[in-house]
């Protein structure tokens, strides 16, 4: 979905005056224009309060500038980040699914599914969930799950795909997309156990439809599947994508614990470091244990610790 490039809000106050002193006291470019407290531009967008109360946001960044300025620094409330906003069909009962530590080399594969209707849409809101990759701070990850698992009482589902069965799994599978597929349908199954009527599923676009469909079993079969781009946009994939981001950024404490060794997101030079650290202290067959021995990075990891892919075995 396209960003917004145009809000137009009328703000009470106390929000005007936050609104104010942020503009005069940040790093904005004045500008003319009649009827208004204040106008500015900023970097691909520009912003005005009018004597009315209103604010303006306009231009290519407008969508950006209202999520991380407006949003925690003046309204302290989310009005970006769902369709809901554009799209009534996102208050309707529905689950959304999500899935996290596809993209790092330590550490499961998390997929997650999360139900709402127009109660739980609301309360969201109020939470300001959006999607996991928005939010930096794992801490406030953390946090935002554990008012989730309050909030949905139970309606929503976990499947932790650990490391050692990951590599299990893809050497059947052969393709990282059908353990997507794979495990988005357990965790559609799984929430449909606890909400038999939830009518429609919609996760985001990684491989062909056909291929959860085809994963799914008999209770699964009967429900409406949506894949799209963005589709994190949506209020119940944002919740699922911070369950899935809070369950991964356990299971790589838990595995820091376990070895008692530095364990890091991602797939950057640091966590090769810490990878080459740990096979020189565990043996090359820790990977298995600890990371998804088909990146590239295994290889890597394992010639600068004078190993090869065939110690693995």
């Amino acid at each position: 979905m396209p960003k917004q490039t145009s809000y137009s809000l009328k703000l009470d106050k106390n929000q005007q005056q936050k609104l104010l002193t942020h503009l005069r006291q940040g790093n904005y470019e004045p500008r003319e224009l009649a009827y208004t407290q204040i106008a500015v531009s900023a970097p691909k967008c520009q912003i005005a309060l009018y004597n009315s109360g209103k604010c303006v946001v306009q231009g290519k960044e407008a969508e950006d500038w209202v999520q991380f300025v407006l949003e925690p620094k003046v309204l302290q409330e989310v009005i970006t980040g769902y369709d809901e906003v554009f799209n009534p069909e996102a208050r309707e009962q529905h689950m959304g699914v999500d899935e996290s530590g596809k993209g790092d080399f330590f550490g499961p594969l998390v997929i997650s599914s999360a139900y709402v209707d127009s109660d739980i849409v609301k309360e969201l809101k109020k939470l300001g969930v959006r999607d996991s990759k928005n939010i930096s701070s794992d801490f406030k990850i953390s946090t935002m799950a554990r008012e989730l698992r309050k909030l949905l009482e139970g309606k929503f589902a976990i499947i932790t795909i650990g490391p050692a069965a990951y590599n299990r799994l893809y050497k059947t599978m052969g393709n990282v997309n059908k353990i997507l597929a794979w495990g988005h349908a357990r965790a559609i199954e799984n929430l449909l156990e606890k909400v038999p009527g939830c009518p429609k599923a919609i996760a985001d676009q990684f491989g062909p439809e056909r291929q959860i469909k085809a994963a799914l079993m008999k209770n699964g079969r009967s429900i409406e599947l949506i894949q799209r781009t963005k589709a994190e946009s949506d209020p119940a994939v944002a919740a699922a994508s911070i369950l899935a981001r809070a369950q991964f950024l356990y299971s790589l404490n838990s595995i820091q614990k376990k070895y008692d060794h530095p364990i890091f997101k991602g797939a950057s030079a640091k966590v090769r470091e810490s990878a080459v650290a740990l096979v020189k202290k565990e043996g090359p067959t820790v990977l298995n244990e600890v990371a998804k021995c088909h990146f590239k990075t295994s290889d890597q990891v394992l010639a600068v610790a004078g190993f090869s892919r065939s110690d693995l075995n």
